[in-house]
């Protein structure tokens, strides 16, 4: 395999090993020794001496040499390779990689989810880790052409499109230090200065590829400074020509049936399923966005206005169906497994959302006032009326289940409703309150069992403890760009809150005490159009359910990786429903 990168630079192959987080070991050669010294002009040649194990995943990490300006120690450039072939080697699969700044850039945002540094990237060794950093490192080849080390435009299965200026743009603010003949220039100054572990605190940076990792982690940060440092002649074109509101990386998806998609969701591969409101349908797409399902989506096994979709530990995709109050299942293949006409009774009654218990139970909250449960076997177990009581009265808008297996109810008059596993209610009859509860529209459980809502028509969030008492303020938490019609919202592998933002085409980020991360405006991009739901997924990476203009949109590497699907970490004895996987 021939590479290329800046002159006199040591270039080695990497492969992430264990442990997992953002941190953890350092990633290994793989040919167990030293690196490959650049020819004059930049070329190496990696022979087939260089092995891997297949299934592994491997990047090249370039680092010092001489770009044209001088000898430059903190060049450090990276290119994704990817999944080891069954062969055990590169040699023959990748015959020709760019190693430059677009390559890095795609190699920071895809790893981000998995990497310390240059030099740490790092997955637990389960099995859903490494699906989820295969993952993550295939989705590289949607944002550069390997051979070429050009961003891309569209993605290679041609129905994702790419923000190339701004990756070109991000390259070139890596760039303006490369093309120096000192780690000490004002470029790199800068760089440095601006792109550290925290961004603007933390550790700093002594080398590109490094910086770069630390932008994809902060992609709020400092942008009028980095941006700033471009030159005025950058080496990648088209570029931005204004600045950015923010440095995340996000592709939008098109095709697969996609139908007003109201509610998204994460299954163990990684693939992401739509439930289309518009089309009474479904849709799945694959892990870097190429639609699975047909243009007519999935369809039969009684789908009639899918609202809500969960996936289950054994692989099977549930819908909750506003249209004839039924549900629908369907196997990992697509097929139904429900009949014509869904899955019936329990008091099922304009179904609004649906989750699924660590014991395969399927529960159900209905704008009629009642949650239904049902068992693996299709058969519900809640009777003809539903279970009711502990503030049910208020429209169930969205449901969710907590580390010991509580059921949790948001309800559209602002409340909460906590239920037993047995459907008993545990709030009192108006439910909990306050903490900024209006209009509740979504919800989800953080590491901690802690409750978050978010609220439509307060733009805001709410925090509950798993006691029912308020953390946050009677003022929600607020800012980081919910200004526009608060709907979706998940939890990341980090405890961080993300939230779908209908009315203003954005997704906000909060720490797990409420805090903005998150400009104030929210991350914008990739497409958004009314954005009705949000999941992370194994890999890092966010998605949302266009409900206005029929999309999904990724923001590649923004979250901390959780264990998909949700409740996989729920499995008895329950487990923390978002954790590192």
């Amino acid at each position: 395999m021939v590479g290329n990168s800046p002159s006199a630079e040591r270039t080695s192959i990497c492969t992430p090993r264990a442990p997992s987080g953002y941190g953890g070991a350092s990633t290994s050669l793989l040919n167990g020794s030293g690196y490959v010294t650049t020819a004059g002009d930049g070329s190496f040649s990696i022979t087939g001496d260089y092995t891997c194990s297949p299934g592994a995943v491997a990047y090249i990490y370039a680092n010092g040499g001489n770009s044209g300006g001088g000898s430059n120690s903190a060049i450090g450039l990276m290119a994704i390779l990817g999944t080891c072939p069954g062969a055990g080697n590169f040699a023959s699969a990748t015959p020709f990689v760019m190693v430059n700044e677009v390559s890095t850039i795609a190699a920071a945002y895809a790893m981000a989810g998995y990497a310390t540094d240059a030099t740490h990237v790092s997955s637990s060794g389960t099995s859903l880790a490494l699906t989820g950093i295969q993952n993550a490192f295939a989705n590289a080849a949607n944002l550069v052409n390997l051979s070429t080390g050009t961003a891309l435009a569209t993605t290679p299965a041609g129905n994702g499109t790419v923000p190339q200026t701004e990756i070109n743009t991000l390259a070139n603010i890596l760039a303006a230090c490369i093309n120096t003949g000192s780690s000490g220039s004002s470029g790199c100054s800068t760089l440095f200065s601006n792109a550290k572990s925290a961004g603007s605190s933390g550790t700093t940076a002594t080398d590109v590829a490094t910086a770069a990792i630390y932008m994809a982690h902060n992609p709020a940060s400092n942008i009028t400074a980095l941006f700033g440092d471009i030159v005025t002649q950058p080496p990648f074109a088209p570029a931005l020509s204004s600045q950015p509101n923010d440095f995340t990386i996000a592709l939008n998806f098109t095709g697969g049936g996609l139908n007003n998609p109201y509610n998204i969701a994460i299954d163990y591969a990684g693939n992401a399923w739509t439930a289309n409101f518009g089309g009474s349908s479904l849709s799945k797409f694959l892990p870097t966005g190429a639609a699975i399902s047909t243009s007519s989506g999935i369809t039969g096994g009684g789908l009639d206005q899918p609202i809500a979709i969960a996936l289950d530990g054994s692989g099977y995709a549930w819908a909750a169906n506003y249209g004839n109050s039924s549900l629908s299942k369907f196997s990992s293949a697509n097929t139904a497994i429900s009949g014509p006409s869904g899955i019936t009774g329990g008091g099922l009654n304009n179904s609004a959302d649906i989750a699924i218990d660590g014991n395969g139970y399927t529960w159900v909250a209905n704008n009629s006032n009642s949650v239904s449960k049902f068992n693996s076997a299709n058969i519900a177990v809640s009777g003809s009326s539903g279970y009711t009581g502990g503030g049910l009265n208020g429209g169930p808008n969205a449901i969710a289940i907590d580390g010991s297996g509580y059921v949790w109810v948001a309800n559209y008059n602002g409340s909460l409703t906590k239920l037993n596993s047995s459907g008993g209610a545990i709030s009192g009859s108006s439910g909990y309150t306050g903490g900024g509860l209006s209009e509740c529209t979504g919800i989800a459980i953080d590491g901690s069992s802690n409750v978050w809502v978010s609220n439509y028509n307060g733009d805001n969030v709410s925090e509950f403890t798993s006691a029912g008492a308020a953390v946050s303020s009677s003022s929600g938490y607020t800012g980081a760009g919910m200004s526009g019609g608060p709907v979706g919202v998940a939890i990341d592998g980090s405890g961080n809150v993300w939230v779908a933002n209908f009315n203003n085409n954005s997704v906000s980020e909060l720490t797990n005490a409420g805090a903005a991360i998150s400009p104030s405006t929210g991350y914008i991009g990739g497409g958004m159009a009314g954005p009705r739901a949000i999941a992370t997924d194994g890999s890092g990476n966010v998605w949302t359910a266009n409900y206005s203009n029929s999309s999904v949109t990724e923001f590649i590497g923004a979250a901390t990786p959780v264990v998909t699907p949700i409740a996989a970490s729920l499995a008895a004895p329950y487990g923390t429903p978002a954790s590192k996987p």
